[in-house]
């Protein structure tokens, strides 16, 4: 018999990641329309486009970038060895071997690399700008979003920028797990704290080492870097065999918030979309490949957030049909759940069925978690043709 006391807990434990997703989003900024400026004073941009297989996606996403009101920009694609024709359908669109627009194509991975690290450390070898805009193949962006980012960035002085599209979801399996990454990412992590800290960052220079990077997070669907800042973290060489190189880019910067260095998140619902899969087994696959990695192969901090997510956001719906004597406690967690739910929903405009069935969804995301830690710590996970074996790891 559960007692009563298990039950305040959870719901005191639901109410706190409440009041952190209150918080964040109060301060979770999207990005604004800005005039592009003149192009005397614009900073050259290098657009980065990581390209492995990408058929389905890429023409859109190109095809956006080209389409840019910014007066000063270089696009750069790198066909990463595709064979589904991606390098083809890019030359129709115009790019070529060399220019502002133009396609190159990837070197052999070397050992200890990962694909997608490789090759964006490829891009920014190859990128001239002041900023370097490393952006997914499966998103695509409205005119106007060089020239918002620009502005947002140079507001802030962020070294690195990084941006949530919205997040297009069709089938029940991608709307009941993708909209999973943002109540992670709205209650693991303290953006406020972050923010707070980088406007003092004598107090970010006191807390620990590891503190301050754990602080960090990033979405490597949109990654706008200073080239300055990039290569005073060392870039994607500086972490060339993590899996998870958007989450460990952020904690790169978060780890120097004590030097001056800053990071923003924000959103870019008004710019940028990003269809991340497009199956219940491509979000399966992708997320057991990211699931594990995420935690850098702490087994302590995977089975912590793991028992949080199953006591507080799962056994609740549960336990409405056993604890008689706690349910008005139960009850109560239950629309504490839904509450962080719906503002969420509201926030990032995602599927109202996550919302809905998020029970189910958080059984899905509980089952890939537990699927990627077996999967990495045996026969490994595959991605775009290649198998990674450890969180930190050569492909094979």
């Amino acid at each position: 018999m559960v007692s009563v006391f298990y039950h305040v807990v959870v719901l005191a434990g639901l109410l706190f990641a409440l009041g952190m997703v209150l918080a964040n989003v109060a301060c979770f900024d999207g990005l604004r329309p800005a005039a592009p400026p003149a192009p005397v004073d614009a900073p050259l941009v290098s657009i980065l486009i990581p390209a492995r297989n990408e058929a389905l996606n890429i023409e859109a996403c190109v095809g956006s970038l080209l389409a840019q009101d910014y007066p000063r920009y270089e696009l750069i694609v790198l066909d990463d060895h595709s064979d589904d024709g991606t390098g083809d359908l890019v030359r129709r669109l115009g790019l070529r071997a060399d220019g502002d627009r133009r396609v190159i194509s990837g070197e052999p991975l070397p050992g200890g690399w990962t694909g997608k690290g490789w090759a964006c450390h490829q891009l920014s070898l190859a990128a001239r700008g002041e900023y370097l805009f490393f952006t997914d193949a499966d998103t695509a962006h409205a005119p106007g979003t060089v020239s918002a980012t620009v502005a947002a960035a140079r507001a802030y002085r962020a070294d690195l920028l990084s941006a949530w599209p919205r997040l297009l979801t069709v089938t029940l399996g991608e709307q009941l797990i993708i909209p999973m990454i943002l109540v992670l990412g709205m209650v693991i992590y303290p953006h406020w704290l972050v923010l707070l800290l980088q406007r003092h960052p004598h107090l970010a220079a006191r807390l620990p080492d590891f503190l301050r990077s754990s602080l960090g997070a990033a979405n490597g669907q949109f990654m706008f870097f200073t080239r300055a800042g990039y290569d005073r973290i060392g870039g994607h060489a500086a972490l060339h065999d993590h899996l998870v190189e958007d989450v460990a880019l952020g904690r790169a910067v978060a780890a120097r918030m004590g030097e001056g260095m800053r990071l923003l998140n924000c959103d870019s619902l008004r710019f940028s979309t990003c269809r991340m899969y497009r199956s219940f087994g491509e979000t399966w696959e992708g997320f057991t490949k990211n699931m594990r990695a995420a935690f850098e192969d702490s087994l302590a901090g995977f089975l912590i957030i793991g028992a949080t997510q199953c006591c507080g956001f799962l056994l609740p719906f549960l336990f409405v049909f056993t604890a008689r004597a706690a349910w008005p406690l139960v009850l109560g967690q239950i629309a504490v759940i839904y509450l962080i739910r719906v503002v969420l929903t509201l926030r990032f405009r995602t599927s109202w069925w996550s919302c809905l069935l998020h029970a189910l969804g958080e059984v899905l995301c509980l089952g890939i978690g537990l699927n990627s830690w077996r999967r990495l710590a045996s026969k490994g996970v595959q991605w775009k043709g290649r198998i990674y074996q450890t969180s930190r790891g050569m492909p094979r």
